[in-house]
């Protein structure tokens, strides 16, 4: 399977599907690029990257961090300044609920062509490498697990 083709495997990513198809093709060729760059290098380089993405994080933390974050400032500003500040609070929940229903906020798209990825995504990379490196019996049981779990 191709990876720019793999929109089947990543279904229920609601991110993806209410990202403009440009986009999600642009992030796409990043992750091929990426993998392509890594089929030459070492095995401890491969697992380096691999390390590199189990600590990246998915645009759903950063969407989570900032509305914390803006949350926070309109609160404490809202106390020490003016009334008015409290509005940022309530702002970025609404985003935050929106992102939560729809999988998809005003923030998204920005954060989208800055090349955030989705946890789907990471991992996507993440596996194609793991298969590089030939980690195909830790793959193989991971898929055996999600099989189960389906089964369930």
């Amino acid at each position: 399977m191709e990876i720019s083709n793999y929109s089947e495997l990543i279904r229920g990513d609601r991110v993806r599907a209410n990202t403009p198809p440009e986009t999600n093709q642009a992030i796409d060729t990043e992750i091929a690029a990426m993998v392509r760059y890594y089929a030459s290098k070492t095995d401890y380089e491969i697992g380096r990257r691999i390390e590199e993405l189990d600590n990246e994080w998915d645009i759903g933390r950063i969407v989570e961090a900032r509305v914390s974050t803006i949350s926070l400032i309109g609160v404490i500003l809202g106390l020490k300044r003016s009334k008015i500040w409290f509005i940022l609070p309530i702002i970025a929940s609404t985003f935050l609920l929106q992102y939560a229903v729809q999988g998809w906020c005003p923030p998204v798209s920005i954060l989208r062509r800055f090349g955030f990825r989705t946890r789907h995504e990471i991992d996507l990379e993440k596996y194609a490498l793991k298969a590089l490196r030939e980690d195909c019996n830790e793959i193989s049981h991971k898929d055996n697990q999600i099989n189960r779990a389906k089964e369930l």
